[in-house]
């Protein structure tokens, strides 16, 4: 009788260890997502606030100007002239400010996740 019970307890373990992450008790893992930034009339539009580490950004120009996309921290700088764009992965997270090197005035920040 004694060994029913071990079994038993040992059973209901290997139940809860199986269910839990099911119920949602552990967090799973987010796939990367690709973002876009377009620059346009002299500014950068909407940043996504849901960035993590891994997703990308693909910078686009609509402007007339040549524009940029260079990190304060100088760990991205993406130029771009009129009607292109460029694609870029976050590999770290953190706040990083960024502004266009020709136009000072167009700033913007990311927050990125882990």
């Amino acid at each position: 009788m004694r060994m029913c019970k071990i079994t038993a307890a040992l059973r209901c373990a290997v139940v809860l260890a199986v269910a839990l992450p099911m119920l949602g008790g552990v967090a799973t893992a987010r796939s990367p997502r690709t973002y876009t930034i377009v620059m346009d009339t002299m500014a950068f539009g909407a940043v996504p606030a849901e960035l993590h580490r891994g997703d990308t950004i693909r910078w686009v120009n609509r402007d007339l100007f040549r524009h940029s996309a260079s990190a304060k921290d100088r760990s991205f700088d993406i130029d771009l002239m009129p009607g292109h764009s460029a694609i870029m992965a976050l590999k770290r997270p953190g706040t990083i400010a960024f502004s266009c090197k020709y136009h000072p005035g167009m700033k913007g920040t990311l927050k990125v996740a882990p």
